[in-house]
């Protein structure tokens, strides 16, 4: 079956292929592409003359290898399927699922014949021994859901009818999510899939990892993080607000709680950075959702609330390109974020669904830009409103600067 390429994440992968010496790690939220990802990197190393023989795939989670969970049972399984002489290609899909994997990988790395690929779907995949063991011997690629671009190309591979209106696709975009086996259903089927998904994550990256006891409490925490996404917060409000609906929880478990929720790649948390001190801010942050489809499979009001909505979208693109991204505070002014990549390679958004209606509204979104005194560049994003031209900010619109695959 011919696969949808995501050329973003390969471009980055193919200078390593034939590298023996670096693991390559796929991580990402469950049902992004990690498999997929991993297939594509099988049919363009066949393409350019790998034989098959030489090529040992085992997606863990597929039936057949579920049993897989200890290192002996592994090391056989990897033995048993290395039949070729020369380098050989192992790639390994969910090796969480596997306790005590680091060691095995590490030893087939140091036979010097394999060019190693796995993917997780949790940040734990990368704390404890992999990190100890393997410093400077692998490189993380964390795969996201699919971006806009994305989303429109693999609708126009699967055939999908694609509108002339590129902010209509961007707003059912915006509802939908990128997940990309969602694409293949319609209407209602979308939102069960995606209910699907967070039950899945729940019970494979939190519950079998985590001991919840109070599977209730947590749900209750789940659903009022994803329900607040791109809202400030703190762990004293979260706790005065459930107190309030009547879910008292104890300070050490909700910070428990949201820990495992970003171990598990359902959350990213974004920390606030004062421009002035050039300093995090503790105590407070932002939270953004893995895929917008998580909030809205949720929740029976459909209608989308573009501010954070809009906001996540744009964390989750230039987090796709690398950036290191903050809440910015400038004095009395909070810039939406600030993008860090490269040694001094700096620049600050700020998002609105719109500055049109009032010459106060237009303030209000570029006075924190205004403030910011230094050259790096400064975006004002917008959802479809007539571009204009202010003290150097540089007003685009959402929708055909995520299409055409810009960068900030």
């Amino acid at each position: 079956m011919k696969l949808f390429r995501r050329e973003d994440y390969l471009k980055k992968i193919r200078g390593f292929y034939h590298d023996t010496e670096i693991i390559k790690v796929i991580t990402g939220v469950r049902r992004c592409g990690k498999s997929c990802l991993m297939e594509t990197v099988i049919e363009e190393l066949k393409e350019s003359g790998v034989k098959e023989q030489s090529i040992i795939y085992l997606n863990l989670d597929k039936r057949g290898f579920r049993k897989i969970n200890t290192p002996d049972q592994l090391e056989e399984l990897i033995d048993e399927r290395s039949a070729s002489e020369g380098l050989k290609y192992l790639l390994i899909d969910e090796i969480q699922n596997v306790d005590g994997f680091e060691e095995v990988i590490n030893g087939y790395r140091e036979d010097g014949d394999y060019s190693i690929f796995i993917t997780g779907s949790n940040s734990y995949l990368l704390s404890g021994e992999l990190v100890t063991k393997l410093t400077g011997r692998y490189l993380e690629f964390e795969l996201f859901t699919l971006s806009f671009p994305e989303y429109i190309g693999m609708k126009k591979f699967l055939g999908k009818p694609v509108s002339p209106d590129l902010t209509s696709e961007f707003d059912q975009y915006l509802a939908e999510g990128g997940f990309p086996k969602a694409l293949q259903y319609e209407g209602n089927e979308k939102m069960v899939y995606i209910q699907g998904i967070i039950k899945e994550i729940f019970q494979k990256d939190i519950k079998k990892r985590a001991k919840i006891r109070k599977t209730s409490v947590f749900d209750t925490v789940q659903r009022y993080i994803i329900n607040n996404f791109g809202a400030t917060m703190s762990l004293t409000n979260i706790l005065e607000d459930l107190k309030k609906i009547g879910a008292p929880i104890k300070r050490e478990t909700l910070n428990r709680y949201i820990n495992l929720m970003v171990e598990a790649k359902i959350l990213y948390p974004c920390g606030r950075f004062d421009l002035k001190s050039r300093r995090s801010i503790s105590g407070e942050q932002k939270y953004y959702l893995a895929d917008p489809g998580f909030y809205y499979a949720l929740n029976t009001d459909k209608r989308i609330n573009y501010g954070p909505a809009l906001e996540n979208i744009v964390y989750l693109y230039t987090k796709s390109k690398g950036y290191d991204i903050s809440v910015g505070r400038f004095g009395k002014f909070e810039c939406d974020f600030i993008l860090h990549r490269g040694l001094q390679e700096y620049s600050y958004i700020q998002v609105a669904m719109t500055i049109m209606g009032s010459i106060e509204t237009e303030d209000r979104e570029y006075r924190p830009l205004e403030s910011i005194r230094d050259n790096y560049p400064k975006y004002l994003i917008t959802r479809n409103d007539p571009i204009q031209y202010r003290n150097g900010i540089l007003h685009v619109n959402i929708a055909p600067f995520m299409y055409h695959n810009q960068e900030f």
